[in-house]
């Protein structure tokens, strides 16, 4: 991590700022696609005007950040990130797309010192499941909106409402009983459970607060052999298999072959999934 970065996620912060950061820049046009169709939900709710000033929330290498800044052509966006691998790539990218409205900074939402009343919205795509004290981190964002500033966001819903999260737990499950992520925890279910997505931004300074189910595919390859390059690096995938035996990983990777088979349409490997499309205003 630079140094000064304050993050209130050790954890978090190492991860994204070392292996999970590394492969999201390997397969930064992947992760991209796999959730393309979950744009125009976002795009919908946020309402970015050109000429307001947009805060991304856990940008990753910035797809979103630099989609908002196009729509905000007299304003800018701002997209924070724990991994400075990410933020590099982001950066970068905006550079070659010529954006000059944009910015990146490696930092954690959760404790990072925005300028007061300095934004007029803030979105997420993916990205704000993980704090360690969501209230005190939206607490963070809402100082950081304008009054009656709003907030849109994807997350995950629950692993049951994931059909993708299932199939790889199941491929690779080699016949354990894994325990299963609980909601509200740091993590892909951090704001999965409505109600207290709800109390969160209501203890936070918000008001409101909706949530809505967006049932969207997602796309994880081109073919079965570009998904098996992209899902083995994945942290999921490698702590599925990690502990196991030569034999036993390599069962659970036929698995996994086969699974991700039955899913080629043709035209893409596809999977279902479900999110939360969560909406709210600072009071």
């Amino acid at each position: 991590m630079e140094a000064g970065i304050e993050a209130a996620n050790v954890e978090q912060a190492r991860a994204w700022d070392g292996e999970e950061g590394e492969h999201w820049v390997e397969f930064d046009d992947h992760y991209t696609a796999a959730v393309s169709r979950h744009d125009a939900w976002l795009q919908d709710a946020d309402g970015i005007g050109a000429n307001e000033l947009i805060l991304d929330i856990g940008c990753g290498c910035g797809a979103s950040t630099r989609q908002a800044a196009r729509r905000a052509s007299s304003g800018s966006a701002l997209g924070v990130d724990l991994s400075s691998q990410m933020i590099e790539r982001a950066r970068q990218l905006a550079v070659a797309e010529g954006l000059t409205n944009v910015s990146f900074e490696q930092a954690d939402a959760q404790t990072h010192r925005f300028d007061p009343a300095g934004f007029d919205v803030a979105i997420s795509r993916f990205g704000a499941m993980f704090f360690a004290d969501p209230v005190a981190a939206f607490a963070n964002v809402a100082s950081a909106l304008r009054p009656d500033g709003r907030v849109a966001l994807l997350a995950w819903r629950e692993l049951a409402d994931n059909e993708w999260l299932v199939a790889l737990r199941t491929a690779l499950g080699a016949g354990r009983a894994l325990p299963e992520p609980p909601a509200g925890a740091p993590g892909p279910f951090g704001l999965a459970d409505p109600k207290q997505v709800e109390e969160i931004l209501t203890s936070a300074g918000f008001g409101a607060v909706e949530c809505s189910v967006v049932d969207e595919p997602i796309r994880l390859g081109d073919d079965v052999e570009d998904s098996e390059r992209f899902l083995g690096g994945l942290g999921l995938v490698r702590g599925l298999l990690d502990g196991l035996d030569e034999a036993t990983a390599a069962g659970a990777l036929d698995r996994l072959r086969a699974t991700i088979a039955a899913h080629d349409t043709g035209d893409g490997v596809w999977f279902g999934s479900s999110a939360w499309l969560i909406t709210a205003r600072r009071g």
